[in-house]
């Protein structure tokens, strides 16, 4: 039996029951840092944007893209809780003096932020 295109190329083939597939594997991607921002992102790419999410993953795209949302993300975060706290009154003082209202207002700075996150960077 003469051999295929891919044989001749150097692969190979497993059987599957009744099906020889081809031995097709990713090349090796460093490790990257992926947490709640980057995970978010997947999520979603996989959820509403599956054509991409797979064209992306393929290409070895995919976990660059979510290590730079996942950078992007917790900067802004940080800077928006900064000066969202600000505007809202979160000193130490505050903490020292009423724990829980500095925490109501912190819970509710860091929402807000998260908020425009999800809009600007993970859902877009």
């Amino acid at each position: 039996m003469a051999k295929t295109l891919f044989e001749q190329s150097g692969g190979t083939y497993t059987q599957q029951g009744d099906y020889y597939l081809p031995d097709i594997k990713l090349p090796k991607q460093p490790e990257y840092e992926i947490s709640v921002w980057g995970n978010r992102r997947r999520q979603y790419l996989k959820q509403h944007h599956r054509i991409k999410y797979y064209n992306m993953l393929t290409q070895s795209t995919l976990y660059p893209h979510l290590a730079d949302v996942e950078q992007r993300a917790q900067r802004m975060f940080d800077n928006l809780v900064d000066q969202m706290g600000k505007q809202e009154g979160t000193t130490e003082q505050l903490k020292a003096e009423d724990m829980m209202l500095w925490v109501r207002k912190m819970n509710s700075v860091r929402k807000q932020a998260e908020e425009i996150i999800n809009h600007e960077i993970i859902f877009n």
